[in-house]
């Protein structure tokens, strides 16, 4: 009996290991390395995703998993987990979040807050500022203020509806007269992030 062929997947992560061994790049490369091209495919693949087509996200979604199967083939080498412990962590980690889907749950009302909730008491985290990364201000300030109304922290935020368009419209509208009357406005958003940021710890500390 023949074996079947193997996948696509499985034929990857063996061209991303024989290039480790045979390409002096490849070869060469690190976790830190790769950072700027993690970030540069992360970027064309939302721009696939606003702006392209079908073929155009297929080759995008291919660019970014080559860097997951990459980053895993040095994490093999190190002896510290490979692709499979990746797949399998994320599969664990979805089961557990979605006990609705796969135990017998009632689906929450709210299943954002629902799954914060779950990822702060897995990761024992005691803020709702905890674990957010380094971002641009503007995406850094959707984070903070979501995970805010997730967590329950009693700030007052604005809460009008409002469409994509108009917040397109008037950020843009913001910037130009920021930019007019000689301010920065990304470093004007980020001074009053950080004003909010104190708000929110001092909204906790006092819970």
């Amino acid at each position: 009996m023949t074996e079947p062929a193997p996948s696509q997947l499985d034929r990857l992560v063996a061209v991303m290991h024989r290039l480790r061994a045979e390409c002096p790049w490849d070869a060469e490369q690190t976790h830190r390395s790769l950072v700027s091209y993690l970030i540069e495919e992360s970027h064309e693949l939302v721009e696939a995703i606003e702006e392209g087509g079908d073929a155009d996200l297929r080759e995008e979604l291919g660019d970014l998993l080559l860097q997951v199967i990459f980053h895993a083939e040095i994490a093999t080498e190190r002896g510290a987990f490979d692709i499979e412990a990746v797949a399998g962590g994320v599969a664990d980690k979805l089961v557990r979040r979605h006990p609705y889907v796969f135990g017998d749950g009632a689906v929450p009302e709210d299943l954002h807050a629902t799954w914060e909730q779950r990822k702060r008491a897995e990761k024992g985290r005691t803020s709702a500022l905890q674990g957010i990364p380094p971002m641009p201000a503007l995406a850094r300030a959707q984070k903070v203020i979501s995970r805010s109304r997730s967590h329950g922290v009693p700030v007052e935020l604005p809460a009008e509806p409002v469409t994509a368009e108009e917040v397109g419209q008037q950020i843009l509208a913001l910037v130009a007269r920021a930019q007019a009357g000689g301010v920065d406005a990304d470093q004007a958003v980020r001074g009053a992030l950080r004003e909010l940021e104190d708000r929110i710890a001092a909204a906790e500390s006092d819970r």
